[in-house]
Order: structure tokens, then C-alpha cells, then sequence
């Protein structure tokens, strides 16, 4: 079963400053099917939110985990949970 989810990750590396949050809306879109955002926030980490089939979600998680990102990613948590909707695609903040 392949339902909709709302998945929230938070990004630790360096991740800010080198094109994260643009890499990961191009492969969000690339993905298809989700919406959301990308988000740096004040320690120094990236949020993404991502609502869609849990599939695609897990698509995109896997990508942040990988070598293909900018920057260097040093570690990733993610929690799972309910859409809530209310995005127009997928942002970058």
C-alpha cells in the first residue's frame, strides 16, 4: 500500500551555502508527485517537508542520504506522519 505521508527531515553538514535547498526541490520535482519545502534554518541544518505517496517520500530521503548531494551531509532525521497539506509544489524557504 502505497499511501500518503508527510515526511520531515532535518538535514546536519554542510549544507547551507552550497545549493542544498536547490538540489533538493530539482529532485523533488524530478520525483514527481510531491509538495513541500526546503529550509535553512539557524544552526546550520536544511528541514525538508515532503508530503506525498510514502514510495516518493522515501525516494527523496534516500537522495539526501546519498553522495549525490551538495555540501557534505553529515547525518539526517527524519519523522513521519499525516499530510497536512497547503503547499503549492514544492518551495524552497
Amino acid at each position: 500500500m502505497n499511501e500518503d505521508v508527510r515526511m520531515t527531515a532535518w538535514v546536519r553538514g554542510r549544507v547551507q551555502g552550497v545549493g542544498f535547498r536547490w538540489f533538493t526541490r530539482a529532485n523533488a520535482l524530478e520525483i514527481g508527485g510531491l509538495q513541500g519545502f526546503a529550509l535553512n534554518l539557524d544552526d546550520g541544518r536544511v528541514q525538508v517537508v515532503a508530503e506525498g505517496q510514502r514510495e516518493n517520500c522515501h525516494r527523496l530521503l534516500d537522495w539526501l542520504r546519498s553522495s549525490d548531494t551538495p555540501g557534505r551531509v553529515d547525518g539526517v532525521t527524519e519523522i513521519w506522519g499525516a499530510p497536512r497539506g497547503g503547499y503549492d509544489g514544492f518551495a524552497i524557504r
